[in-house]
């Protein structure tokens, strides 16, 4: 449902979930709340147990001073562009059964800010705001129009090693959210890389959305300075004004589940209930089975 107009006046800098860590103010509604303290950061931060740091910058930069950067040409760009003539995501089509990676160029390449290869790393373009929702606790949504195809905002955090990523989800109770998503990225030879990461204690504005069986974003790994993805979100339609941003939290752009997943337990408890409140909503928030595993035991001799 649309927020009444005085919802979406612009916020002020008192209101700033994002304490001016971001180009624009994130506001609070309603006035005088907001959501429990965290510290907020607008990027990945290491965290316990990454192979990574995600600030250490890993790739070479491109050299293109005069030419615009095309593939062929560009280093960054190996297969095709990403991004077309207004800075939107080109690939946003549902028939897509896996998001491609995305290469931007970086803070070594010899183009200037003006190179269209340079999308998320500029930040919120966007206002956006914290809102209370009926059932789902805090959410966020949008204060103006956003075309399908752009740039929204990050899912940044700590980044993890999937020890530390057990350890945190076996000291989880039935009544706390888990904020820790696992991203999976079919490299070459049936090889799968992951990336965990956890807002929970630290982390940006992408910790409040809230997941959607019919989502409005879809979430795409772009790498720019470290081989760690940052995990943008896109417009995957049309957003208007006062609508709740949203993503499938099971990393699909359609929720699809079989009947297996959907009567699988959570870690012997019954499944989280979605109030997502989409026509093809399954009931259920998607679970990944694989964070849920028992701790490995140290070998005692």
């Amino acid at each position: 449902m649309a927020a009444c107009k005085e919802e979406l006046e612009a916020p002020t800098e008192q209101q700033d979930v994002a304490r001016g860590e971001e180009n624009l103010p994130i506001s609070a509604w309603p006035p005088g709340a907001g959501p429990e303290p965290f510290q907020y950061t607008p990027d990945h931060v290491v965290g316990p147990g990454a192979d990574i740091d995600p600030s250490q910058i890993t790739f070479p930069g491109c050299i293109c001073v005069k030419a615009l950067c095309l593939p062929g040409t560009c280093s960054c760009l190996r297969h095709e562009e990403a991004y077309d003539d207004n800075l939107c995501l080109r690939d946003t089509g549902s028939e897509a059964k896996y998001a491609k990676p995305v290469f931007e160029c970086n803070v070594l390449c010899q183009c200037g800010d003006h190179c269209r290869n340079r999308v998320v790393q500029r930040g919120i373009q966007f206002y956006l705001q914290v809102f209370k929702t009926d059932k789902k606790g805090w959410g966020l949504r949008t204060l103006e129009l956003i075309p399908k195809g752009k740039f929204v905002c990050e899912y940044a955090g700590e980044v993890l090693g999937f020890p530390e990523v057990q350890r945190r989800i076996n000291l989880q109770t039935t009544n706390d959210s888990n904020y820790i998503i696992a991203i999976r990225e079919h490299i070459y030879n049936g090889q799968i890389m992951e990336t965990f990461v956890d807002p929970t204690y630290i982390g940006n504005i992408g910790r409040f959305l809230n997941h959607s069986c019919e989502p409005n974003l879809l979430m795409v790994p772009v790498r720019i300075d470290s081989m760690v993805p940052r995990l943008a979100l896109f417009a995957a339609k049309d957003i208007f004004p006062g609508e709740e941003l949203s993503y499938d939290y099971s990393g699909r752009y359609l929720n699809l589940m079989d009947s297996e997943d959907a009567e699988r337990p959570d870690n012997g408890k019954l499944r989280k209930p979605c109030y997502c409140g989409a026509k093809s909503c399954t009931g259920f928030l998607p679970y990944d089975s694989s964070l849920y595993c028992p701790l490995e035991k140290p070998n005692i001799n």
